[in-house]
């Protein structure tokens, strides 16, 4: 770390858990974003001011006035440019030292295979249950951790998924690919500007950890949020043994 790095970081340094040497983990780690909307804003916003050294957002929609309500990394004169290209802005005004790679492509599994194996962390912050499994699906293959958050209307869940525990679960343990799920939009339903401010700043949290070695994370434990009443739910989760993604790995 150099002189302005030190200055610039001072305030993680002076942590004891994450200190010069974790710091140091941050500015040499790789985080893959998947998706810069709603969830994908603070995620990535935080994860530049915190000196993550490279980040890969993807992301194949482009900035809505709609998306304005929550969305934190664009502004109005952005409506029409890609979201991840709209994040990146957001991010080089604030830290420009931060490599953030903007991928304006739809987060197909062939794309994923390969992006996500050369990411230390993957934070799913998508929209659609497709896209959920398949980020799972290449995570899994790649044994690689993943922090994945979902918002809608007035509730949310953040969770860790990390199938390098012997006993932790991936996200089709819990959310079975062949299970039948309503899918609810923002369009549709609506969701409260705040919570995915909450959801997503966690998510970015959980990451940071991750990638700096410190702390305990969120694997086998899915968090809920009632934004109505401010109520966090935890329950505990296992690796199930008859996943049809991760049955058969051991940690």
């Amino acid at each position: 770390m150099n002189d302005d790095q030190l200055l610039r970081y001072s305030r993680h340094v002076l942590l004891d858990e994450i200190g010069v040497e974790g710091q140091m983990r941050l500015l040499a780690a790789h985080a893959l974003v998947i998706g810069a909307g709603g969830l994908g804003s603070p995620v990535a916003l935080y994860l530049g001011t915190a000196g993550v050294g490279r980040i890969t957002l993807v992301d194949h929609d482009t900035v809505d006035v709609t998306n304005l309500q929550r969305q934190i990394a664009h502004n109005l004169s952005r409506v029409g440019q890609p979201k991840a290209e709209s994040a990146r802005q957001t991010i080089a005004a604030i830290n420009p030292e931060v490599q953030v790679v903007p991928v304006v492509h739809r987060a197909d599994a062939a794309w994923l295979d390969e992006a996500v194996a050369a990411a230390d962390v993957v934070i799913d912050c998508s929209d659609n249950f497709q896209t959920r499994q398949a980020v799972n699906l290449a995570c899994v293959r790649h044994r690689k951790p993943l922090v994945s958050g979902a918002a809608i209307g007035f509730d949310g869940q953040v969770s860790v998924y990390d199938t390098r525990g012997a006993d932790l679960p991936c996200y089709a343990c819990i959310f079975p690919p062949e299970a039948t799920f309503e899918e609810v939009r923002c369009a549709t339903m609506g969701v409260f500007a705040p919570l995915v401010g909450i959801i997503g700043t966690v998510q970015a949290a959980e990451a940071l950890k991750l990638m700096a070695g410190v702390g305990r994370s969120l694997a086998g434990r899915l968090q809920m949020l009632d934004a109505r009443s401010m109520e966090w739910t935890e329950i505990r989760m296992a690796r199930q043994p008859a996943c049809p993604v991760c049955a058969g790995l051991r940690g």
